[in-house]
Order: structure tokens, then sequence, then C-alpha cells
């Protein structure tokens, strides 16, 4: 679920509510910085963002990919980094480093400030050159926050729970071998769906729907929309399209591979290996995603970065 909140109060309040995630006092302020590795623009980028921020009282902290670039500042992982009580994360890269951040920081609820350093960015949204702006707007209470819901799951093997993630964009089910036909049955809310023959099969997020499950010929889906997609990738019957269920649905999705091995992806980073009689559940997470912004609605960045026309 989105929620898209205006934020004008005044500066002290908005520190000791929104963003001041539980700091001692409002002139404690403390930011994280996460960077995409090997992009050459971050070393140029933190000196000025340095000072920015040392210029209005924040203290930071960096990942070990932005270390590299910076001397005498404290590098922790991105999840100590989330364990830490910042104000917000300002992610350096594309879509794929805000994603590493935001599952890392959505259980603590620390926003995030996507500045897109890649080619597409439908969640780096906010141009360098509007980083700065961007910030002044945060420092005085005058941005938005959207917020994102993520899908949560679980594997079941042999009547345990292995293993559980959480996802913002997708969890994919995919085959592991190449010519193998993954064979998946899928249940939603223990009720019968089918029998999905697929290379792999999508449960995305809202979020998502514009990612891996688009290219596989999903909808899109606005944000708020409360809802999961479930896609097949090159199913082997024509019948098998996309579904749309509620995101109060439990969905699952039991694996039939015979002897071989299929692959759990989680946002296209992390995953597992899975065996025959494996179950995925599937089921709408507790945690949320805060994405900070201050201008701009889900449509302009689809007419931006899928080149739809102009009126």
């Amino acid at each position: 679920m989105v929620n898209r909140l205006k934020l004008t109060l005044p500066a002290p309040f908005l520190y000791n509510s929104i963003f001041h995630m539980g700091n001692e006092s409002p002139s404690q302020k403390a930011v994280g910085i996460v960077s995409k590795p090997n992009k050459p623009e971050v070393a140029q980028i933190m000196p000025p963002l340095m000072e920015w921020l040392r210029s209005h009282d924040y203290t930071f902290i960096v990942d070990p990919e932005t270390a590299p670039h910076v001397k005498g500042v404290e590098s922790v992982s991105r999840a100590e980094m989330a364990a830490r009580k910042l104000d917000f994360i300002i992610v350096l890269g594309g879509d794929g480093t805000l994603l590493s951040a935001a599952r890392a920081a959505a259980k603590a609820g620390i926003p995030i400030v996507g500045v897109n350093l890649g080619a597409l960015g439908f969640l780096t949204e906010i141009p360098l050159e509007e980083l700065y702006p961007t910030l002044e707007s945060i420092a005085v209470g005058s941005s938005e926050i959207d917020v994102r819901s993520m899908v949560h799951c679980e594997v079941g093997r042999g009547g345990s729970i292995i293993a559980s993630f959480d996802a913002l964009n997708d969890v994919v089910v995919g085959k592991g071998t190449i010519a193998r036909l993954n064979h998946c049955d899928v249940f939603i809310d223990k009720v019968f769906v089918s029998r999905y023959q697929a290379d792999s099969l999508i449960v995305s997020t809202p979020t998502g729907s514009t990612a891996y499950s688009l290219a596989a010929g999903g909808p899109i889906l606005m944000p708020n929309v409360e809802s999961f997609v479930v896609t097949p990738v090159s199913a082997h019957s024509l019948t098998h399209r996309p579904l749309v269920v509620r995101d109060t649905s439990h969905i699952e999705i039991v694996v039939m591979t015979g002897d071989e091995e299929a692959y759990l992806s989680i946002d296209g980073q992390a995953g597992m290996p899975m065996i025959d009689g494996d179950r995925l559940y599937c089921r709408k997470s507790q945690s949320q995603v805060k994405l900070l912004h201050t201008k701009g609605t889900f449509f302009d960045v689809l007419r931006t970065k899928l080149k739809w026309g102009q009126r």
C-alpha cells in the first residue's frame, strides 16, 4: 500500500516526529549514505554532499561501497546501518542499489532518498541535479513520503519453514536449468488456481509491476493499488495470463522439479535453490519502504522513464 503524505510541519517538529528516528534531541541528526559499487561519479559527489550535511548539522555514516571515496567517516554494512538511529538514507545509484538498501531499512522505518546515477531509475527518481533542492526541502519539512508495500515470503520444506525474505519488487521462482520448464501449482487463499508450466513465476508488488513483471507482459499498477500480480514468464499455455489478486491474499506456490532444482530470487538480488515439493508462501509484509521526494507523480515517472507521449 502507498500513502503519500505532504509534510509542511515546522522543521523542529518534523525531526522529532517523522524523520527524527528516536534521536535524543533535534540537534542530533544523522544520515546514512549508500552507493552503487564502481560508480566513479561518487568520488565527485561525496565532497560537496558531506559539506552540505555538515553545514546543516548532520552526522553521517557510509556503507563499504562509499567508504573508498571518503576519509575519516565511519563505514558500516547496510544491515548495520539500518540498526542505527538515522533520519534518512541517501542512495546514490540505480534501482538495484535502492532495493538492497530498502530491504535493510524497511523494518526500522528509515526513509530513503533515491538519487539516480543509473539509466532507468523508477525508484531512484531524483536526478543528481535535484539532490540539494531535495535535501533543502527535507530540511524545512516540505517533502513527501511514498509508503510502499512489500511482499513477505517463506520457504517450506518437509513441514518446516527453512527461510524467509521480504521483497520490495518481487519474488521469482525460476528454473534451475536452461532447457526445462518450471512446473508449479498455485493456490490463492488455499483455493487451487492452476498448474503453471513456464520459465519462471513472478509474484510482484505494485512497485514491482514496472520491473520484471512488466517485461513479462504484466500490467502496470499504481503504487497505491492494494494488490499483488502473479505473472508467468513464457508460459507453455497461451491462456495463462498475469493474475491480479488482493494484497490480503495468501499465495502458495508448490514447486515440482523432479530431480532438478529451481531457484528463488528476491528482488533479483538474494535467493536460494528450491527442490521438488518445496512450498513458497507469499503474503503482504509487515514492513514498508518509505521513499522521500519533493515533486512529481507516478505518471510523471512513467512518462519520463517509458518515453510515453507528452501532451
